[in-house]
């Protein structure tokens, strides 16, 4: 039974940005789109006496009906469910995103350098849920999914822009190379895989020669953890870029221009309980295109 997209909708321009691009999303994977709608407010059964009880919850589904009516429209070829579920939206979120092919919520665009403000509730479910999370700021329009025209103009014609993922060749995730690599075949889109080093402690006379080894090390690696996947996606145009520095800055600034990132985050259980990690931390907050979380051992 093949799994839907789902996105987290309430309302909010954020959501409606995420309920667009979750719509392409299933387009592109053959997939169904299922929008879930959280409700925390009275959920008791219709009270004659006091029907102002009810109206709040009545105008939410009613708002979600005519969101679905729009996407519909807009995605004619798209096929759509809604549900309305009462509960915490973390709560929520976590339970359906658990049954997604991948979950696609809403983030705040920053003015200025861009990047995103991730709120509480999309930072918990990125912790918690297995399944990818797409979080796709609240701006994004089909037409930052392609570069500019000729004349500068945006354009849903050009080609898609280009996926950035990253990776440790030392803990290579399957989940994660298969992801990049899918998402980068169904836009025909280039693949720019990232792997990034620091430069060891040397003496200063030996430094350049540790410099350079350490380099062609780290390409090394990568190539090798690439090499299968590029044997599995012959199509893909895939660019291996080893960058110096740290992957938290490295990541983001690869991705200025992409049109989708792609990065990792180890399941982990204990008693500091789940997180994203420092990497897809800095990833969701400082890109300026849609990052996929994706979760591995």
């Amino acid at each position: 039974m093949l799994r839907p997209v789902v996105v987290g909708w309430d309302g909010s321009t954020r959501s409606i940005a995420a309920a667009d691009w979750a719509a392409r999303e299933a387009l592109r994977r053959g997939l169904s789109l299922e929008v879930v709608q959280a409700w925390e407010g009275v959920t008791s059964p219709c009270d004659r006496e006091r029907p102002e009880l009810n109206a709040p919850r009545c105008l939410a589904r009613h708002a979600l009906s005519e969101a679905a009516d729009r996407l519909r429209a807009t995605y004619p070829k798209l096929s759509m469910s809604t549900r309305h579920v009462a509960g915490s939206a973390t709560d929520v979120l976590i339970a359906v995103g658990a049954e997604a092919e991948l979950l696609v919520l809403g983030s705040r665009a920053v003015g200025g350098v861009g990047g995103f403000i991730a709120g509480s509730v999309a930072q918990v479910v990125v912790g918690h849920v297995a399944r990818p999370v797409v979080l796709v700021r609240d701006r994004g329009t089909s037409e930052d999914e392609h570069p500019p025209d000729a004349e500068g103009g945006p354009s849903v014609h050009t080609p898609c822009r280009d996926v950035v993922v990253g990776v440790d060749p030392g803990h290579a995730s399957e989940e994660l190379l298969v992801f990049a690599f899918e998402s980068a075949a169904m836009r025909d889109a280039p693949l720019r895989v990232v792997h990034t080093w620091r430069p060891p402690y040397v003496q200063a006379a030996a430094a350049a020669r540790a410099h350079r080894a350490v380099a062609a090390s780290a390409a090394r690696s990568l190539a090798a953890a690439v090499a299968p996947w590029r044997e599995k996606f012959p199509a893909v145009d895939v660019q291996e870029l080893v960058v110096e520095g740290r992957a938290s800055q490295a990541l983001p600034a690869a991705a200025q221009e992409a049109g989708l990132l792609v990065v990792g985050r180890r399941i982990r259980s204990g008693r500091l309980g789940a997180h994203t990690g420092s990497v897809t931390h800095a990833a969701i907050h400082r890109a300026r295109c849609p990052v996929v979380v994706v979760a591995h051992q």
